[in-house]
């Protein structure tokens, strides 16, 4: 059955409907005719509209309630009450109501009724026919009210009717339920309803009453105050000539407390300041307040402390309520979590002061009126800034686009930022198509950097060194591709200065001092042949002035040059030819600045921002600002400055990284766990030592690469991959030193010998293969002319059939591995060919398998045990080879292995190899590793002499 609440329910929404059929009617009829011209009887005009629009939504919501009461009445049985539209849908019901009650009162706020009466013939001629819808009043009323009063009374009874319904409907569920009936279904509906629409009486009185009091502010005020301030969306919070104030350092007639703005009025000034960037501070003195706005910084004077208390309170909720976006419900402020606004907003503002940020506008992030944490700052010139502020500037990881006043491109800064300026590392894309990969401070390029042009360009350049205020200072490397030559050494204010190596594509290199981007003093000039040239020349390389030229054979020529006209050499000069000839292996091994540049002074700027990250304690927000950012191309980065900004990793996920490696190395301690954790730290470029690693190999391919690859700087090569393996292992103890700081423990000092001991048989070993291409390239370059003799050993010897070269190789016939040796040399020759040692020679095979020196040692020793064995065997007992025995067998095994550019091999372990192991098993077979090389060499020079009857099949 239904109740008597529901019938009273269904007569309430048949009265209203029928009102709200009526209103559309007389809103239509309003609106005939209406087609002014000023700017502002078109927005009355358009609110008029949305009236009329929110008047028939509302009317249709109320037929659709009506309709589901009518079914309730008509089929008790089987329509339950839960299903009326006024419960199960109640929220729906109540935004109905809400956008009525918004467009009445932006009507209301603007006079929308009576500016637009003014204009309309229609109305004025039935001025009394809203009279019809107002049966309550007697009063006629003015042109423009008695609308008002027809728009805004039925609504109000009619939402206090509906409480009073809906509190009836609950007590007589709660008395079913006292009487012992189950719960209704209904109940929770119908206390929801209750409560949405008490609301809804309490802040519709709200709404009104704010309405009223903005449209009487209007009368208050000048006409251009009230030109610029008259809009729908404002409503009138507070007003100071209620409560007054007093505004310091501003001076301010009046103060206005809007939903959406606080407005400080002076003479015909008006400023306004947007409430979703307004900040309230409260003062130690019970009667100021201090505002905090992007751009302005004043306090409130009240009279007494309950005067502050309503501003701060009021002011207050009025934010809470402008970053929520929406009109407060139920009532203002009424909400306990919203009564404190937070310190941290998403806003978008356009500043107006003169100064750095003028028109420039900003979106993102805001704390305590300044931008902070993520956003974009865009200046009307082009110029935007995409990433993270602190405190008004830019600080951390950001993107800066800055257009060319000349072309339609850009300079895109891609680094991280300190206070404003460019700090730490950064990748710069340059509208004259260079990439500047490094770091900077205080906005320049500062440190280690790698200036480099894009690959299509027309004329390719390349810088890779330090940096010093912007300019080029210090230790770099310069490619000059139009020259064809590549500079290493010193610079000064972006010049060649101080000692310096060049190096041409023609192998010509030399030597000397700069300045000012000029060879100020004599130098040394080494030409493709190994000729030597000390003295003077030009840039050119044409000699002039007094030098001396040593040439290959030894021969001298001590003189002055100079170029005649037909641009011959004119020398004057002593020729001479009794001077010995010197070693072969000397003149192609002039080494060039070894000490001009000291090998500890080269990469300071690579080094000192891991110094310092670990001198700091290791911070984890500044991890990325040392390692750098992933990257995919320059060209992409450019376009996906979203994700950059907001799809990265978050500083505290660096922070979390840096305290797992700092804790993963603490774990990994001992030497077997040790290798593993370093092989693990130095292949990741998110790693320091890894990041370290990678910088590192990136300044040896800049340096001894391409047109670098000089058997003249072998000797820098070799020295700065030693000196790069001491440097990481004491970065590693410095991390490993902060881990244990932070676990309150020291680490033990220390000593020289063990320092070694790890940097040669730990370390070198796992960094090696990051320089072994350019470094063997440069060993293969130095000791091109004894491998070459050695391979045409090889090419020699290997006409030999095993037994005709142990033989020629005197190795003795009881260790030939030979069971019957009266078989005739044919038969042995089918046997045998190439088959004798085998095991030790695929052995040695292996050693170019490797890049690690001391794996390669452990190799020779392999090879050695193999040979001992097969001699063991042939024997029949244990037997040790001596050096006299050793000899000629591993010559033997050396060339049936033929492996090429052995020289070069053999140099490179004994310059890299383990210093412990110096006077050991492993230099006594490198020793004797070297004595095979030399014979070999040796024999290519006596069989290349010998009389041209001997041939294979004579050999076999």
């Amino acid at each position: 059955m239904y109740s008597s609440e529901e019938v009273q329910l269904l007569q309430l929404e048949e009265n209203f409907s029928t009102t709200l059929a009526r209103t559309n009617t007389s809103i239509r009829q309003f609106l005939v005719d209406l087609e002014p011209s000023d700017l502002r009887g078109r927005e009355c005009l358009r609110l008029l509209q949305q009236l009329q629009e929110s008047s028939q939504r509302l009317w249709e919501v109320t037929e659709q309630s009506l309709h589901s009461l009518k079914q309730r009445l008509h089929y008790p049985t089987s329509v339950a009450l839960e299903a009326l539209l006024l419960l199960n849908k109640a929220d729906h019901v109540l935004q109905a109501h809400m956008e009525y009650i918004k467009s009445y009162t932006d009507c209301v706020v603007v006079q929308a009724f009576q500016n637009v009466s003014k204009k309309s013939e229609h109305w004025k001629s039935r001025r009394k026919k809203p009279q019809q819808l107002l049966p309550w009043e007697n009063s006629e009323g003015s042109v423009g009210t008695t609308p008002c009063q027809a728009l805004s009374n039925p609504l109000t009874q009619h939402v206090q009717k509906y409480v009073c319904l809906l509190l009836s409907l609950r007590n007589t569920l709660d008395k079913k339920k006292s009487q012992g009936d189950k719960h209704h279904p209904a109940q929770k509906l119908v206390m929801h309803a209750v409560t949405l629409f008490e609301n809804l009486q309490s802040f519709m009185m709200q709404a009104l009453d704010q309405a009223v009091a903005t449209q009487a502010l209007w009368h208050s005020l000048n006409s251009r105050v009230r030109d610029v301030l008259c809009t729908p969306t404002h409503r009138l919070l507070m007003d100071s000539q209620d409560v007054p104030v007093m505004v310091t350092p501003l001076r301010t007639e009046r103060v206005l407390l809007f939903d959406d703005a606080l407005v400080l009025l002076q003479g015909h000034n008006i400023y306004t300041f947007d409430l979703k960037l307004v900040w309230v501070n409260p003062s130690q003195d019970k009667c100021v307040l201090h505002i905090l706005t992007p751009e302005e910084e004043f306090s409130f004077c009240a009279k007494d402390s309950k005067g502050q208390v309503v501003w701060q309170w009021k002011v207050t909720q009025a934010v809470c309520q402008a970053l929520r976006g929406k009109k407060d419900f139920p009532l203002l402020g009424s909400d306990p979590e919203s009564s404190v606004p937070p310190d941290c907003r998403c806003v978008a503002y356009t500043f107006r002061h003169e100064g750095r940020l003028y028109q420039a506008t900003y979106e993102g992030s805001w704390c305590r009126a300044k931008p902070h944490g993520k956003g974009t700052m865009k200046w009307p010139d082009g110029r935007n800034h995409t990433g993270d502020f602190c405190r008004g500037l830019e600080h951390g990881f950001g993107i800066c686009l800055v257009p060319q006043a000349s072309e339609d491109k850009f300079d895109c800064y891609k680094c991280h930022w300190r206070e404003g300026s460019m700090c730490g590392y950064g990748i710069c894309e340059y509208g004259t198509d260079k990439v500047y990969k490094g770091y900077f401070q205080a906005g320049l390029r500062h440190g280690f950097g790698i200036l480099d042009s894009i690959p299509q360009t027309s004329q390719p350049f390349r810088y890779t060194g330090h940096w010093e205020k912007g300019q080029r200072n210090g230790y770099g490397i310069e490619d000059d591709t139009e020259r064809g030559e590549r500079y290493i050494g010193m610079w000064q204010a972006d010049q060649r200065h101080g000692p310096g190596v060049v190096v041409t594509q023609a192998g010509v290199c030399y030597q000397g001092t700069f300045q000012e981007d000029k060879m100020a003093d004599p130098g040394i000039l080494l030409y493709e042949d190994d000729s030597l040239y000390e003295g003077t020349f030009t840039r050119d390389l044409m000699l002039l002035g007094k030098g001396k030229v040593t040439f290959p054979n030894g021969l001298t020529l001590d003189g002055s040059f100079s170029s005649g006209t037909d641009k011959g050499l004119y020398i004057q000069g002593v020729l001479d030819t009794a001077a010995s000839p010197p070693d072969p292996t000397s003149t192609c091994k002039r080494q060039l600045g070894l000490g001009a540049f000291p090998v500890e002074s080269r990469w300071q700027g690579v080094y000192r921002p891991f110094q310092d990250f670990v001198r700091s304690g290791c911070p984890g927000e500044l991890q990325e600002a040392l390692l750098g950012f992933h990257v995919q191309t320059s060209r992409d980065l450019r376009e996906f400055q979203e994700y950059l900004c907001h799809e990265r990793s978050h500083p505290k996920d660096c922070v979390g990284s840096m305290e797992d490696a700092l804790e993963e190395m603490l774990q990994h301690r001992e030497p077997q766990a040790l290798q593993q954790y370093l092989r693990k730290a130095l292949s990741n470029s998110r790693h320091p030592l890894g990041k370290l690693l990678h910088t590192l190999m990136l300044t040896f391919q800049a340096t001894y690469s391409g047109i670098g690859a000089n058997k003249h700087l072998q000797g820098m090569a070799q020295e700065e991959v030693k000196h790069h393996a001491q440097e990481l292992w004491a970065a590693y103890r410095g991390l490993l030193k902060v881990a244990l700081q932070r676990q309150g423990q020291t680490l033990e000092e220390e000593d020289m010998e063990t320092r070694d001991l790890q940097v040669h048989g730990l370390l070198l070993p796992l960094i090696l293969p990051s320089f072994y291409s350019e470094l063997l390239t440069l060993y293969m370059l130095l000791h091109e002319r004894e491998d070459g003799l050695y391979s045409q050993g090889i090419s020699n010897l290997s006409l030999f059939p095993d037994t005709k070269l142990l033989e020629f190789l005197d190795v003795q016939k009881h260790l030939w591995p030979f069971k019957d040796l009266r078989l005739t040399s044919n038969q042995r020759c089918s046997l045998v060919r190439d088959k004798c040692f085998l095991s030790a020679i695929l052995c040695l095979q292996k050693v170019i398998t490797t890049m690690d020196p001391r794996e390669k040692l452990e190799i020779l020793e392999k090879t050695y045990g193999e040979i001992e064995a097969m001699v063991s065997r042939v024997l029949g007992r244990e037997y040790k080879l001596p050096m006299d025995d050793l000899l000629p067998l591993l010559i033997y095994v050396v060339s049936r292995a033929q492996i090429q550019h052995l020289g070069a091999e053999i140099h490179l372990i004994r310059d890299m190899m383990d210093p412990s192991h110096i006077g050991g098993l492993h230099d006594f077979l490198l020793t004797a590793l070297e004595s095979c090389y030399e014979h070999i060499q040796k024999e290519a020079v006596r069989l290349h002499r010998l009389p041209g009857h001997w041939n294979s099949r004579e050999l076999c």
